[in-house]
């Protein structure tokens, strides 16, 4: 038998599924780049301002990234709940749905917003640097901590639209953003308009009246547009329904749990490999900066594949569903031998990008060979991942990415590194064997998931 029976379908009908999937990923994909073209534009700002700025907006932008992911990983619960609930046509569940997701994100914010203010003293304190750093740290720790409510807001807004396969006003609104979050950057940084000069503290200001803008303006689309108005997410109120807000949790605790162990590994790689010298550590936070844009390829197709995996289900079509998985599989593979193909001729020139300096060319250069390779496997478990998703399946995917990240990776990885005396190259060859037996686990276990739902169905008819 066949993957995800693959063989069952006419070329046509693949060529029908890939077109769907990707028109629904790459509104999302475009939307993940102006995300990214904020922190571009924070960290160039700042560092124009001088490096005590850059220095504080760095430091800032780590804890505050960290925390941030996990509670995106933990809101894209919605999406496999509503598209799902729009594959049955409950329209009225789904608008009822929306505005659980809007309680759910706004606690969700509320709660990250605080961890941020707990955050600013004991950060200051472990650190020691001048005071300057220290208190523009805290300023903008405690500005970005502000717009957390309404990064999780919008957040449930993304679900929503996203999940009924309207991706395109998320994009438009992210964009918006962006081009907002330039001149805000300008006033608030180098103090224009007659504004004090807030240097890197004012990047946070920024960042917080951007994710406002985001959340309000995404909100009114949602509720002008006459698509979404048969929804009826604004058509009465509802108070929180715990029964709804204890699932939404349920099902995406284990998905921030598995952001926030990808996003430290590579958080403890820096650091672990510190000793190595600054060398060592600007090449691989440039490879890194490269391939966090080549992730969002992946996320993207992962999370279209999410909302057409709901949606089939929901329509009781598990054929079609087990089907969509193998589709996007099979797409994310080739997205990735391109990226692999794109990342090995252009190393060079993508390296150039962010440093001239020789040394830091050299060894950048000769780890992107390791994450070009890393890309086949990075973009399979990603992408299976978030099919798991769509059949509301996140605590098996959780455990694999944990043994896989942690106990396939940073600890062997270690081992090469230093007592195999293999250096950095020792944690990407750890990286890619770990990310590979990921891969293989869960494309195994959306195989069998998939295969279950498609047994039971057909036993039940």
């Amino acid at each position: 038998m066949q993957l995800f029976q693959l063989h069952q379908h006419p070329l046509a009908t693949f060529q029908h599924e890939s077109k769907h999937l990707i028109a629904l990923a790459l509104p999302i994909m475009l939307a993940q780049m102006a995300a990214v073209g904020v922190g571009v534009v924070d960290t160039a700002m700042a560092g124009a301002a001088g490096k005590d700025d850059l220095t504080a907006v760095a430091l800032g932008s780590a804890v505050f990234n960290t925390l941030f992911i996990t509670f995106l990983g933990v809101m894209a619960a919605l999406n496999p709940i509503i598209s799902q609930l729009h594959g049955a046509n409950q329209t009225e569940q789904v608008g009822e749905t929306g505005r659980q997701g809007l309680w759910f994100g706004g606690s969700m914010g509320i709660m990250g917003m605080l961890l941020m203010f707990a955050s600013i003293a004991p950060t200051q304190n472990y650190l020691n640097m001048a005071d300057n750093v220290e208190t523009m740290l805290g300023d903008y720790l405690f500005y970005t901590a502000l717009g957390m409510p309404a990064a999780m807001l919008h957040r449930a807004l993304y679900a929503y639209a996203s999940s009924l396969n309207r991706p395109k006003p998320i994009m438009w609104v992210s964009w918006a953003a962006l081009l907002l979050n330039i001149p805000l950057n300008y006033i608030f940084v180098y103090g224009k308009l007659g504004l004090p000069e807030m240097g890197g503290a004012g990047c946070g200001l920024a960042t917080a009246l951007v994710f406002w803008f985001n959340a309000i303006a995404l909100g009114l689309y949602i509720l002008k547009n006459r698509y979404f108005q048969v929804f009826g997410l604004t058509k009465k109120f509802s108070p929180p329904n715990w029964t709804a807000q204890k699932q939404m949790w349920a099902l995406g605790l284990p998905i921030g749990f598995s952001y926030f162990l990808e996003a430290s590994l590579f958080t403890c790689i820096v650091w672990l490999i510190a000793n190595l010298g600054e060398d060592f550590v600007a090449a691989q936070q440039v490879v890194i900066s490269i391939t966090s844009i080549t992730y969002m390829i992946p996320q993207a197709i992962g999370s279209a594949a999410t909302v057409r995996i709901g949606y089939a289900l929901g329509q009781r079509d598990m054929a079609m569903a087990q089907y969509r998985s193998g589709v996007s599989l099979a797409c994310g593979l080739v997205l990735a031998v391109i990226t692999l193909i794109v990342l090995i001729l252009l190393r060079y020139p993508l390296v150039q990008v962010y440093t001239q300096d020789l040394d830091v060319i050299a060894i950048a250069v000769s780890i992107i060979w390791c994450a070009a390779l890393f890309q086949l496997f990075d973009y399979t478990q990603c992408i299976a991942s978030y099919a798991l998703r769509g059949y509301k399946v996140t605590r098996i995917p959780m455990i694999i990415h944990g043994i896989a990240f942690w106990g396939m990776g940073l600890l062997p990885g270690y081992i090469l590194a230093y007592p195999f005396g293999l250096g950095i190259y020792g944690f990407w060859i750890a990286l890619i064997v770990s990310l590979a037996a990921a891969a293989v686990a869960l494309v195994y276990y959306l195989q069998k998931i998939s295969a279950n739902h498609l047994k039971t169905y057909l036993i039940d008819t």
